[in-house]
């Protein structure tokens, strides 16, 4: 009797696994965006370069039109077309033109292209606003002055004491004090800076937040620092118009005490890292 075996059934092995890798990328793509992006960096684009261009010539133009000295090794720098030799002129005529900068050169050939029929006063509108200020804080001045509710009494009194149509005319007194002080350091800074080219278009917002720090500076020091006097044949009046004044003139110096004691206070409980 024949028996008969069954085969053995081949199980098929499993395939070892292998782990997926990233695709590695190329040495040249890698060298490629390196070199490109050395590129981006050492490349200047034409803009700058025409601006640098417009830049040298203007102040070449400002100093000549003003007197002033222009170095001659500018001009073999200037005929080059290197961005180097543009910088390096640059540079130099910087020193030439200074104090004025390239911005407010600029900004002076403008105002003196713009408009050129008309005054000064319409190219500048900045000198223009402080002038008119400066008649409206004297006005002020001169009507309060004139007020009998104005006078060495009602200024002891202070802000805490004062109240109602007093109180208005004799902050509008002091205010219309410092606003003066503050006007006259402006506009003695603005004739300056016009007539250095040292002015630009940032000026405008920094002369009018200066005026209202000014307008606060007089006030708080006449009505903090104001000294009575024990002997009453001696004027109040006096002493806080002049208090008022200074603080409105002294704008920055007031500023800058007053900030160094909140730093000396600062560093007090600061602790060092």
């Amino acid at each position: 009797m024949e028996t008969t075996s069954t085969p053995a059934s081949a199980v098929p092995k499993e395939k070892d696994a292998q782990p997926k890798t990233p695709p590695k990328t190329s040495e040249s793509s890698k060298s490629l965006e390196t070199v490109n992006a050395e590129n981006a960096f050492k490349s200047v684009s034409p803009q700058l370069k025409e601006s640098l261009t417009h830049e040298v010539n203007q102040m070449m133009a400002f100093a000549v039109y003003n007197g002033k000295t222009v170095n001659t090794d500018v001009i073999p720098l200037i005929q080059n077309d290197s961005v180097d030799d543009l910088i390096h002129a640059h540079n130099l005529l910087c020193a030439n033109v200074a104090p004025a900068t390239p911005k407010s050169i600029a900004y002076t050939f403008q105002l003196r292209e713009k408009n050129k029929d008309k005054s000064l006063l319409t190219k500048l509108p900045l000198v223009r606003n402080l002038i008119i200020m400066a008649i409206i804080f004297l006005i002020t001045f001169i009507l309060t002055g004139q007020s009998p509710l104005v006078n060495d009494a009602s200024l002891d009194l202070g802000v805490m004491n004062n109240h109602g149509i007093d109180l208005l005319f004799n902050l509008g007194y002091l205010v219309s004090i410092s606003g003066i002080g503050v006007i006259f350091y402006l506009l003695k800074n603005v004739t300056t800076a016009v007539k250095n080219s040292t002015l630009i278009p940032e000026d405008s917002i920094y002369y009018v937040a200066l005026v209202v720090l000014g307008l606060i500076s007089g006030l708080v020091i006449s009505e903090i620092l104001g000294f009575y006097v024990k002997d009453p044949n001696n004027i109040n009046l006096f002493n806080k118009s002049v208090l008022a004044l200074i603080g409105g003139f002294s704008t920055d110096a007031i500023f800058s005490v007053l900030q160094g004691i909140i730093d000396k206070l600062k560093a007090l409980f600061t602790t060092s890292k």
